[in-house]
């Protein structure tokens, strides 16, 4: 049945738009009712003025009736969340051993196992997901056994461990009170400074597993130097961020975009989006520039687009649903919003802002957060929202391939009006 008959039987019509419009040919080994689920914008959430609409649905209540009636399979990431999840007691288990092994050392790893415990979970797990999700979609069914899926789901939980070294790292740097929804692993009696050791265990974690399960792998070697460059760049964009915005010292003239920009990618964009992706193209096998390089066009953008939420959330999200309080303000944060303020701001609104921007004192907050809606600041995140998906979309059309296109739309979905 052609893509477009079969979109019309379930309710969708697709409309002229300046927008990129999706086309058949794109769908290659996908089948063909996952392009409604992986790529969801028909539907009133865009509008004509991006690519499609659905005729009497919105998409999310289109995806879930495709879904009940049994032409849509289940989003992947909630397929796999269990038996992820369910991984995570090997990963801890291999990583404990020692202390059976060597007494001597019992109390640490003791310790480390709490800490494991603690800060490696409760999080939405997209990051580790991804790579089994990308390894199932890159390598063919038949090749993929247990023990090949075993180590997928271990260089998932790898990624898992990277980001939860970098949060422990952070929430000490920027004086953080929550963390998913905990009080942070600093803030916690008993821990205070000592954290900074364990924040090192957990990175020192991610290569005894990535020893463990893959020495023996041909592409050992590149994962390997896919963590530690990972690392490196967010290194380098934490580094950004610290200079750009050293406490006690407020220079709106430091909040420039470009700044900005070059602070995302380097901080969140490679490790949260390319390495996970890249780490399962490794594993498959697929280790050419070009195809890395096209890969990491989209999967930057995509970065820069997810940390932008990051930002709108911070102020604007409810702590009960993204699991921490923001404190951006606070911190003197070269945040996605302050960049817009000064963009607009009036020379009395700009002076409004560095009056009350890095300041600790509510109401100090309050009044930065009344400049920034003063300024109609979400209705401009919400345009740019829309804007940067059908951008995303575009850049997914245009250098996806050879790559199946599911791996990218199924990442965008995810966070596209992400609520944490």
């Amino acid at each position: 049945m052609p893509l477009s008959r079969w979109l019309r039987s379930v309710g969708v019509f697709w409309l002229p738009a300046p927008c990129w419009a999706p086309q058949e040919r794109w769908l290659g080994s996908l089948l063909r009712p996952s392009l409604v689920h992986g790529c969801p914008a028909p539907g009133a959430w865009h509008g004509a003025r991006c690519w499609c609409q659905a005729w009497t649905e919105e998409p999310r209540a289109l995806y879930s009736s495709l879904r009940m009636n049994g032409n849509q399979k289940l989003d992947p990431y909630a397929q796999e969340k269990q038996n992820f999840i369910q991984h995570f007691s090997q990963i801890v288990k291999v990583l404990t051993e020692d202390g059976t092994d060597h007494p001597e050392i019992g109390d640490a790893v003791a310790r480390l196992k709490e800490v494991l415990e603690y800060n490696a979970v409760g999080g939405k797990y997209q990051r580790g997901l991804t790579v089994l999700i990308a390894y199932r979609q890159l390598v063919e069914p038949g090749k993929q056994d247990a023990d090949s899926l075993r180590r997928a789901l271990t260089v998932g939980w790898c990624v898992e461990l990277l980001q939860a070294f970098f949060l422990v790292s952070d929430d000490i740097m920027d004086s953080s009170l929550t963390r998913r929804g905990q009080v942070c692993w600093y803030q916690k009696p008993g821990i205070g400074l000592d954290a900074i050791n364990d924040a090192l265990l957990l990175e020192a974690c991610i290569y005894r597993v990535l020893r463990l399960y893959c020495r023996e792998q041909p592409y050992y070697l590149n994962l390997i130097e896919l963590f530690l460059q990972s690392s490196y760049q967010t290194e380098l964009g934490q580094t950004l961020d610290l200079i750009t915005a050293p406490q006690g010292n407020v220079d709106l003239s430091r909040f420039t975009e470009k700044r900005y920009k070059s602070i995302v990618k380097y901080k969140t964009a490679f490790y949260s989006f390319y390495l996970p992706v890249a780490a399962a193209m490794y594993m498959a096998g697929i280790d050419g520039e070009k195809e890395h390089a096209s890969a990491r066009k989209i999967l930057l953008e995509m970065g820069e687009f997810f940390q932008v939420q990051d930002d709108y959330l911070d102020l604007f999200g409810d702590p009960s649903v993204t699991g921490k309080i923001g404190t951006d303000i606070q911190d003197n944060k070269c945040s996605w919003l302050v960049v817009q303020c000064l963009q607009r701001a009036s020379p009395e609104q700009r002076k409004v802002l560095q009056e009350n921007y890095g300041q600790k004192e509510a109401e100090k907050v309050a009044r930065v957060k009344a400049l920034y809606e003063e300024l109609e600041l979400p209705a401009v995140f919400g345009q740019y929202q829309e804007d940067s998906y059908c951008r995303l979309m575009g850049l997914i059309e245009q250098h996806s391939a050879p790559l199946p296109p599911a791996i990218f739309l199924g990442l965008a979905h995810k966070i596209y009006k992400r609520k944490k």
